[in-house]
């Protein structure tokens, strides 16, 4: 594994705020990205009182060359489980939460039923809560995304992750045409929602290819895009191929501004839960016809 450029530096959570958060997800039995993702901005968040929650386990059926989220056969689904995330962020004291998931393909539909009933359930609980769903493809089931979107969140995200060609060896159980298509579907069926996706770079994509995706984004009417360094999670991993200087993400950003993205967050430790409530914000500011979720 490669040894990190200077401007790679992450905060390992220390604080009084960040022991609270971990307190409050152990006894809530959650699990977050923050851990499983081995996220280098889990310092930053955690010691600012938030976190990403990872719903329906913490082991993916997928194996994509990237990440670090441990997979294999994964466990049943807690049916309590949104009532503990309602406990957590009230501990925590979240206005804003950000709720991501594994991939469930061993699931009717992929676990879309449980994103609802968490949307619900934290709505139910808390007044003026504000969501974030980060979702995955639910293998291409329009039903599924439907489901999922229908709980009309305040943002609603499904990252494309990298470019059209390297597609097949980094995410051989996904599609990229299936991704957009996703992105496209919400945009059809919910004009008014707030729509997010991420890239990564640095696994050998030519910056050309940064371009088109970010077009075809652009395109299937997403509002807020977030560009981050990929940074290999374990050996056996696909491997760093480029790191890319501050300065070359800040290229990126001016671009994907012109090209007519609402916000963008570019930089070498973004991810795409990065300040999301932030994000949000400077998106609705930019995007009239957009509207925060409403209660169901």
């Amino acid at each position: 594994m490669r040894r990190h450029p200077d401007w790679i530096r992450s905060k390992l959570p220390g604080t009084k705020t960040a022991g609270i958060v971990r307190t409050a997800l152990d006894s809530c039995g959650l699990h977050t990205i923050c851990r499983e993702a081995c996220c280098p901005n889990r310092g930053e968040c955690w010691d600012a009182g938030t976190a990403t929650f990872l719903i329906i386990g913490d082991t993916c059926t997928r194996n994509c060359r990237y990440c670090s989220v441990k997979h294999g056969p994964p466990a049943i689904p807690d049916p309590l489980e949104p009532t503990h995330l309602l406990d957590a962020v009230r501990k925590l004291r979240c206005r804003y939460v950000v709720i991501t998931s594994v991939t469930r393909d061993d699931l009717p539909d992929g676990g879309a039923s449980v994103f609802a009933d968490c949307v619900r359930t934290l709505r139910d609980g808390i007044a003026g809560v504000r969501i974030e769903l980060l979702i995955p493809d639910f293998g291409g089931d329009e039903n599924a995304v439907y489901t999922a979107a229908a709980t009309q969140p305040d943002v609603l995200g499904h990252n494309i992750e990298t470019v059209r060609r390297l597609f097949p060896a980094l995410r051989p159980q996904g599609n990229y045409e299936r991704s957009l298509n996703l992105l496209k579907f919400v945009r059809k069926q919910y004009p008014a929602t707030l729509l997010k996706s991420g890239i990564m770079v640095g696994l050998g994509e030519k910056r050309s290819e940064i371009t088109t995706a970010m077009r075809d984004l652009v395109d299937a009417g997403v509002n807020i895009l977030t560009v981050g360094q990929y940074l290999q999670p374990r050996r056996d991993a696909a491997p760093v191929v480029k790191y890319y200087h501050p300065d070359e993400f800040e290229q990126i950003k001016s671009e994907a501004l012109e090209m007519g993205f609402a916000t963008v967050m570019s930089g070498p430790l973004v991810r795409s839960s990065y300040r999301a409530e932030e994000c949000a914000d400077a998106a609705l500011l930019k995007s009239p016809d957009c509207a925060v979720g409403s209660e169901i």
